[in-house]
């Protein structure tokens, strides 16, 4: 069944329905190189991520660049948060696309909007992103649960996501572009959802909780 959207406006955001989540290479080792977002907060940006897509039966894809070796194992927030992910196994290919199974995990879902995030950004992140929009997928890249191991690096590859029709876009908009209404039934879980990419907003939530229990009293 279609997820309740808005009628109007709209068109150009991500569509709910034809969303594909792509975690690429969030490894142990990797994370050790990355210099321009704090681990902690990627950690939870993915998190965010990967609890989205399972609230919104969104599917996920994930893989990992030779996990027995120096990169390290899948950081586990994403086996625990999104259980539904599909872990494809790569043969030593630097970029995912050039890896066939990846590939066909991609197209078996059917979906043409993908959203892509990974460690590091420049290489894990772009290369499959540059495939995918040339083989007609839409792509976003969600440059805040990605990392790289400098601040250029970082802006040389937005760059040439611009350049190339990939949208940068951040894991908070993501989270906002999925949901789109408050009258989804799992509206409540969504905003707890928000409190791992935006921190801050959990001090709104308590604060308007607490005017309730005020306002309840007073009468």
């Amino acid at each position: 069944m279609a997820h309740i959207l808005p009628s109007g406006g709209g068109k150009a955001l991500m569509n709910v329905d034809d969303s594909l989540l792509l975690l690429l290479d969030h490894q142990s080792g990797l994370f050790q190189t990355v210099k321009d977002i704090t681990v902690a907060e990627l950690r939870a940006n993915v998190s965010a991520l990967a609890r989205i897509a399972t609230l919104l039966k969104i599917p996920v894809v994930t893989t990992a660049s030779v996990p027995d070796g120096p990169n390290g194992p899948l950081m586990p927030e994403i086996a625990k948060l999104a259980p539904h992910a599909v872990y494809t196994l790569r043969q030593g290919e630097v970029n995912a696309w050039d890896n066939d199974l990846f590939v066909k995990a991609v197209r078996e879902t059917g979906k043409k909007t993908l959203i892509m995030a990974g460690v590091w950004t420049s290489v894990c992140v772009m290369f499959p992103a540059l495939d995918a929009k040339a083989s007609g997928f839409n792509v976003y890249a969600v440059i805040d649960a990605s990392g790289d191991p400098s601040e250029m690096a970082s802006r040389t590859t937005l760059a040439r996501f611009v350049q190339s029709g990939v949208v940068p876009t951040s894991t908070n908009a993501v989270i906002c572009e999925l949901h789109r209404t408050w009258r989804r039934p799992e509206a409540a879980e969504i905003a707890d959802i928000y409190t791992m990419a935006t921190p801050n907003y959990r001090a709104v939530m308590e604060s308007f909780e607490k005017a309730k229990d005020v306002g309840s009293a007073m009468k």
